[in-house]
């Protein structure tokens, strides 16, 4: 009897996509909440990083409120063959939510400390705002976009409460390493929660490492 694996490849699969969502979004809001004025910012925030702060469970029912097949913009959405409800896809939009906040807030913090002198400088050289960013912002800032990144995946990855209240467990279709332990711990397989219990700290760990590899880089790059 072959395993199953599918836990494992929908877990990837929608902490990747999520990941790349996350990561121009991040970067997006995060360039332009650092120069907002501190009120501002401070309002924008508080938006922005309530997923972080409010229980997972909560932000799936906020999900279902607003994306369920009963509610206005679920039934638009599902017109146009579009359901984010009990779909693996919606576990895309749990995972993006629940993550985003880590993106946001350290490409945030790493686009606050980039001296400006840097963007100035290329101003005068008649450089475009576009190249500024890419070539000069981005590059200086990359150890903590990249940290931000490798979070906001591990988060995506080990989502649950906002996954299963969307998309809930079906094997095959929804089900990820998640939501598939606490199923079958609940059947009393524990041999087989177990077994991915391993294999998502088997990820966690390459997770943290690298985290940890990127800080001490990032630390070593500001003693030069």
């Amino acid at each position: 009897m072959n395993f199953d694996w599918y836990p494992l490849w929908n877990s990837l699969r929608i902490a990747a996509i999520s990941c790349v969502l996350v990561f121009f979004l991040g970067i997006f809001f995060a360039f332009y909440a650092a120069k907002l004025p501190r009120v501002l910012k401070g309002i924008l925030d508080v938006i922005l990083t309530l997923p972080m702060v409010l229980p997972p469970t909560v932000c799936g029912y906020f999900l279902l409120l607003v994306f369920g097949v009963k509610r206005p913009l679920g039934i638009f959405l599902l017109k146009y063959g579009i359901k984010f409800v009990m779909t693996w896809y919606g576990g895309v939009l749990a995972a993006s939510v629940v993550a985003f906040p880590l993106m946001y807030r350290t490409a945030r913090g790493a686009f606050e400390s980039f001296d400006r002198t840097l963007a100035y400088s290329g101003q005068t050289l008649g450089l475009s705002n576009t190249y500024i960013f890419w070539r000069i912002r981005m590059p200086a800032c990359r150890q903590g976009i990249l940290a931000g990144t490798v979070l906001a995946f591990a988060r995506a990855l080990g989502e649950y409460g906002a996954t299963s209240m969307l998309i809930g467990y079906t094997p095959g279709r929804t089900a990820t390493i998640s939501t598939t332990v606490y199923q079958l711990w609940r059947t009393n397989d524990e041999k087989g929660a177990f077994f991915w219990v391993m294999i998502n700290l088997a990820i966690s760990t390459v997770v943290l490492l690298t985290v940890n590899m990127l800080e001490s880089r990032q630390k070593k790059a500001v003693k030069r």
